[in-house]
């Protein structure tokens, strides 16, 4: 059965079609600054964000009597009780990075499986990122060799690339942190017969 991935990321597409798993790309329009704004107001905690806006896009990507299984998913990046988004431009990306140099950070990947428009199953994931206390130097280093590829990342680094090179310390499920809890995604799907063990 294919998979419907409610998310225009390559880096999650990438994740499930290197597992093995037919995906079918149908992106979720969704006004995630309002509904960031919203949920922060009432006091929410980011991971339920994170998982508030995968189970929406989810939603939004459904198809009533279509069997398949949509995924949606979502990332919040929190330090110090600040919240994170994937920067504008490079100079955005500079302020962001030097806000979290020498800090740890929490990144929460959430995921929600949907099915006929109901949610079956959700997962949250935290990985604790601790950023050395790089140079001014390294950063702009950093940032030419990155270039606008970081920006498509809420945590303005990819680490699958050069932008391990900003970390002293990582906890945590390298899909996870990659925005996608893919074993447990798996799992799940191994129990219901959607993927061959």
């Amino acid at each position: 059965m294919t998979l419907v991935l409610a998310s225009a990321s390559p880096a999650r597409a990438a994740m499930l079609r290197n597992a093995g798993l037919d995906v079918e790309i149908r992106p979720a329009r969704v006004d995630e600054d309002e509904i960031k704004l919203s949920l922060k107001a009432e006091g929410a905690p980011p991971e339920r964000v994170a998982e508030t806006l995968a189970e929406l896009k989810m939603r939004r990507a459904s198809v009533i009597g279509d069997r398949s299984f949509v995924i949606g998913c979502d990332q919040m990046l929190a330090c110090d009780g600040a919240w994170f988004d994937k920067p504008a431009d490079i100079a955005a990306a500079r302020t962001q990075l030097r806000s979290l140099r020498g800090k740890t950070h929490h990144l929460h990947s959430a995921i929600t499986v949907g099915r006929d428009g109901g949610v079956v199953w959700h997962h949250v994931e935290t990985a604790r990122m601790t950023m050395r206390d790089f140079s001014d130097d390294f950063l702009e280093a950093y940032l030419a060799q990155a270039g606008d590829s970081i920006l498509a990342s809420v945590g303005a680094y990819r680490l699958e690339d050069i932008g391990v090179q900003l970390f002293s310390r990582i906890q945590g499920d390298y899909f996870t942190i990659l925005g996608l809890p893919l074993l447990p995604l798996l799992d799940f799907l191994r129990a219901n017969n959607e993927a061959r063990a």
